[in-house]
């Protein structure tokens, strides 16, 4: 089988090896997509802590090749969402039966599984309330994930923010009360004339970066959430911890490694994905063959019009 091996930064090579032997408790999946995470674009762009060859790749979809001895829950043929930790951008990977989970109809490059069982966790985590007024800063993927949960929360307010107009439109489409493209105009007088001077009651943080964290503060009420969903890699972050204490904000860090946590999120959001509750099908905007791997990644890390996730898709 074909796999894409991280050879050097910026550089994946096509490697022809056997396919995964299965254990007894797992399953051999067919890859359908796999979903390029903005969380290893550190190791593909270079990061001097990352060793070389390495294998990523960790939302993936596909059909069940080959069942292993001990599993009744699936059999051959079966179309899953599939957590792995790696070895991901592959025709074959091996995976436990315990960490796949139904697809349903749903259209296999829009089974996502792994990372919207992360939007599930931290809406679920962060206790959206009904008439809730919750600001959302960053409309990529993983923002109209936890956008898309939210609403069926019923919010009064959803206000979301981004720097590009294509992912405002995105946002707006996907039923936020008002965007707010923050290069020309003050998301805290936006907040503020929306709750009546209060502030949001919960903000989510969907972006990995600075500017973020620095916004979160002045839109959220005293003793109102904040919900850390970005990635933050790179240099250390900074926050006004003085005001942060004085507001008595509660904190949610929306990353879990539990894996019953993660298996958890997996369960609720394909329900809702299988179920047509929530959809994957505007958001999954770029794929690439398996050959163009690099090509992927470089669209996740320069997002071109109209982006909001690239997959790794597979005949």
């Amino acid at each position: 089988m074909r796999i894409a091996v991280l050879t050097g930064p910026e550089r994946f090579e096509i490697a022809e090896v056997p396919p995964p032997e299965i254990g007894p408790d797992e399953l051999l999946v067919r890859v359908a997509a796999s979903g390029v995470c903005a969380s290893e674009l550190a190791a593909w762009g270079g990061d001097p802590a990352v060793e070389y060859p390495r294998h990523l790749g960790h939302e993936v979809s596909g059909t069940v090749a080959a069942v292993g001895a001990e599993v009744d829950s699936f059999a051959v043929g079966d179309p899953v969402g599939v957590w792995v930790t790696s070895h991901g951008f592959a025709e074959y990977v091996a995976a436990k039966a315990a960490h796949c989970r139904p697809a349903g109809d749903v259209p296999l490059d829009e089974v996502l599984a792994e990372p919207l069982a992360c939007a599930v966790n931290a809406v679920e985590e962060a206790d959206v309330r009904l008439g809730d007024d919750v600001v959302l800063i960053g409309a990529g993927f993983m923002g109209n994930l936890v956008q898309s949960l939210v609403r069926l929360r019923g919010v009064r307010q959803l206000v979301v923010a981004d720097t590009r107009p294509d992912a405002l439109d995105r946002a707006r489409a996907l039923g936020a009360t008002r965007v707010v493209d923050v290069r020309h105009e003050s998301l805290a007088e936006v907040v503020g004339e929306l709750t009546g001077g209060r502030g949001a009651d919960l903000t989510f943080e969907c972006t990995g970066g600075q500017a973020a964290l620095d916004a979160v503060g002045e839109v959220t009420r005293m003793s109102g959430r904040i919900v850390l969903v970005g990635f933050h890699q790179g240099r250390p972050r900074q926050i006004n911890l003085a005001h942060w204490n004085w507001m008595a904000f509660g904190i949610v860090n929306a990353h879990y490694r539990d894996v019953g946590t993660i298996m958890r999120g997996m369960t609720v959001g394909m329900r809702l994905l299988v179920s047509g509750a929530v959809s994957l099908r505007t958001l999954v905007t770029h794929r690439f063959p398996l050959a163009e791997v690099d090509a992927a990644f470089r669209a996740a890390r320069d997002k071109p019009p109209g982006f909001a996730k690239a997959t790794v898709t597979f005949d």
